[in-house]
């Protein structure tokens, strides 16, 4: 029999969950530093997320693909395909945000399906490249932090006849399968602007036995609270619950503000949890590149809003940096912030993310979706 985790050390930071609250089959967690626990174990003690989130919001990580530009990634090119060139640089990113304060962190394998990659790698590389992009998250966690495993959209309609059912399936579930292989933790299908997409690719991560987190993209419409197809936040909750999804959730698309009422919304309409991960504001193009210019401040400062309208997880999308993840640690859990190594850090007159492309304008491009 599996034993239940425990912490490490003393940690500044509160319990995600207590010992004594966690019923028997699930995982009792404490953000961020937790023990280490073996693949088997993991897969027959799937973590609970009702519980993950029983004593307050949960702090997810920022946007990766700005990250990785930051370190030498080019506009255009693939980042998920530097999970076996530049192992290093993922690495490092990934440790950015749980020094900042994540307490969940992703995995650089927005885009490694076989659809997006098939023009770019063979096919048989594609479970590797999402097996080492959470092996990679999961290295730099070193049990402080959780890891969930990213599916984004193929990039193909099925509204066009671009791509069949059959087709999304068969990629969705070779990718939830090889990132189950690697260690995730849990699997969060993101960024999609189709309910019908979002439902197979869910499917299919469930076939994994790991939970699944399923978020849809509202930026469309006059108050910017549809799918690019029209669906309403209540329409994809009640869909993507009927579906088995754990937690429901909306990111990317547009800032912070606009999602308080997104995310209130879906906690009406849902009994899972809620996830939320919205941009740094809107974008504007500047000398080609695509530029957010909400501070970490400014949307740390919306945080409290979020939490009321029933954001059970917390993050940001697209321009967003660890320097938000610490503003949002630091709006949800000031004390425990301030015992921290990085308001230490700060005090000590230096950068709290010293080494970290941190630009006070957060910039990214089309080819880094978040």
């Amino acid at each position: 029999m599996a034993t239940a985790i425990t912490p490490q050390k003393r940690s500044p930071w509160p319990a995600v969950a207590s010992p004594s609250n966690t019923p028997t089959g699930s995982r009792a967690v404490h953000a961020p530093v937790l023990t280490g626990i073996d693949a088997r174990a993991r897969h027959l003690m799937p973590i609970a997320l009702e519980q993950l989130v029983a004593n307050g919001p949960v702090i997810t990580d920022g946007a990766w693909g700005t990250e990785l530009q930051a370190r030498g990634l080019d506009p255009g090119d693939i980042p998920d395909l530097w999970n076996l060139a530049r192992p290093e640089a993922v690495a490092e990113v990934a440790q950015a945000y749980i020094d900042a304060g994540s307490q969940i962190i992703l995995t650089n394998t927005f885009g490694a399906n076989r659809i997006r990659l098939g023009d770019h790698v063979p096919a048989s590389q594609v479970p590797e490249i999402n097996r080492r992009g959470v092996q990679l998250s999961r290295q730099a966690a070193a049990g402080r932090a959780l890891v969930f495993a990213s599916i984004g959209p193929t990039g193909k309609l099925l509204l066009t006849n671009e791509v069949t059912p059959e087709t999304l399936a068969t990629a969705f579930t070779e990718q939830a399968q090889a990132l189950a292989e690697g260690g995730a933790d849990a699997l969060v299908i993101e960024t999609m602007a189709d309910l019908t997409e979002a439902t197979i690719a869910l499917e299919a991560a469930k076939t994994t036995g790991l939970p699944v987190v399923a978020c849809m993209v509202f930026d469309t419409g006059k108050d910017k609270d549809r799918t690019l197809m029209g669906i309403t936040p209540e329409q994809a909750a009640r869909a993507l619950t009927e579906a088995g999804a754990d937690a429901i959730g909306a990111n990317c698309g547009v800032g912070i503000e606009r999602y308080v009422p997104v995310c209130r919304r879906l906690r009406n309409a849902t009994q899972r949890p809620v996830w939320i991960k919205p941009n740094a504001g809107c974008p504007t193009v500047v000398e080609g590149r695509i530029t957010y210019n909400t501070s970490p401040a400014e949307f740390a400062a919306h945080v409290p809003d979020l939490r009321a309208a029933g954001a059970s997880f917390i993050g940001g999308c697209c321009g967003t940096n660890p320097r938000f993840i610490q503003a949002i640690a630091q709006s949800l859990h000031p004390t425990a912030f301030e015992d921290s190594t990085l308001a230490r850090r700060g005090r000590e007159g230096g950068q709290a993310q010293q080494g970290l492309h941190e630009p006070e304008d957060s910039t990214g491009s089309e080819a880094a979706p978040r």
